[in-house]
């Protein structure tokens, strides 16, 4: 059965120019290929409906014929999506005025033409997560780890061009350089021409005359890469490190991945950190608690003196400025906060049993 271009666009036989473009637009926005639901087939359709309807003369010849005025002859979508029309005719189509920029690249996507010019397909390298632990002076001061990975690296003995060192890198035969073969193939539309990734240089239009006995003219290998990672003073529990271009390799002269570092600091049994601040805990005796003195008190730098004021109560907070985590986006350090825990002793001599209930009285 004929298709009625008229009805496959949604317009009547009388519209103007402007609503059958409009009325294209519209409809090519809505079966996108790229969008979600998109169509194929149907976009093919609109598209043959459309650079029919927006020529004066094929539309003429269409209204007096119907389909059949171009059924014999074949329809080349390659020649379309350039700007030629079908059969040598030229249409009216400007898809930069319609917004959709050179729809030959879309054309090339869906049948494999390549918009009429080589497309050599470069890919990215795939991204590395690990989890690296850290003690936790390692992270508050910063630390260089070193590292070990098992991925995809650019060939080193061929840099990656998949050649054997010292032979030729010739134009691809089967292809010619183009990157592309066609293919023809008759349908009772007529006949059409396709083109694809030409299977022997991967769309790179050069071959190789030796490939690469590591890689096998691939281009890559699967290997360690050793390297140090400088880890910031610091960095939190959880945070990440991002090292661009440090994960798996490109292909084809595509850029490598990133690697993701996300950081695992191990507890510590006597400091924790809260933000910028170390936290922690002394106990000092009922006696100095009571009477004054210095304890001495273990910092992630070392041992200091705290003086103790007489009458300190059991849960006192004590700060000590600029004793605690480097701040990693800024200057300064945070402070370490000492809570006071008094010891009291549980079985006393009759000497301090007297002394005790004598203070007591005293105090009574």
């Amino acid at each position: 059965m004929a298709k009625d271009y008229y009805e496959i666009l949604g317009v009547s036989r009388e519209a103007s120019e402007a609503e059958i473009k409009a009325a294209y637009r519209k409809l090519a926005h809505q079966h996108h290929p790229d969008k979600t639901g998109g169509d194929e087939t149907k976009i093919k359709e609109i598209n043959e409906a459309y650079q029919t309807l927006s020529n004066k003369d094929k539309r003429a010849q269409y209204d007096q014929f119907g389909q059949s005025f171009d059924g014999s002859q074949g329809f080349n979508w390659q020649d379309f999506a350039q700007g030629g029309g079908a059969n040598g005719y030229r249409t009216n189509v400007n898809f930069e005025d319609l917004g959709f920029g050179n729809l030959g690249d879309v054309f090339g996507d869906i049948f494999g033409m390549g918009g009429g010019r080589r497309r050599t397909r470069t890919k990215r390298g795939g991204d590395i997560e690990v989890d690296l632990p850290l003690e936790f002076r390692e992270a508050v001061f910063g630390v260089a780890k070193p590292l070990k990975l098992y991925k995809t690296m650019t060939c080193p003995h061929c840099s990656g061009n998949g050649a054997e060192p010292g032979t030729k890198i010739e134009t691809c035969p089967k292809c010619g350089g183009s990157g592309q073969v066609e293919q023809v193939q008759s349908t009772i539309l007529g006949q059409f021409r396709t083109a694809r990734v030409c299977p022997e240089c991967s769309g790179e239009g050069k071959h190789a005359t030796q490939k690469c006995k590591k890689c096998h003219g691939q281009g890559a290998v699967k290997d360690y890469d050793n390297f140090e990672v400088k880890i910031p003073a610091g960095i939190s529990d959880g945070q990440t490190i991002r090292l661009t271009g440090r994960g798996e390799a490109g292909k084809n002269g595509g850029p490598a991945g990133d690697l993701f570092i996300r950081v695992r600091v191990n507890e510590d049994h006597e400091f924790k950190r809260e933000g910028d601040n170390i936290i922690s805990t002394v106990e000092i005796p009922y006696t100095v608690a009571a009477l004054g003195g210095k304890v001495a008190i273990n910092t992630l730098e070392g041992e200091v003196n705290l003086k103790i004021p007489a009458g300190t109560p059991s849960g006192k907070v004590f700060r000590l400025a600029d004793r605690g985590v480097p701040r990693l986006r800024g200057r300064g350090r945070g402070d370490q906060m000492i809570t006071v825990h008094v010891r009291v002793p549980k079985h006393l001599s009759r000497k301090a049993k007297q002394l005790l209930e004598g203070l007591a009285e005293e105090g009574e």
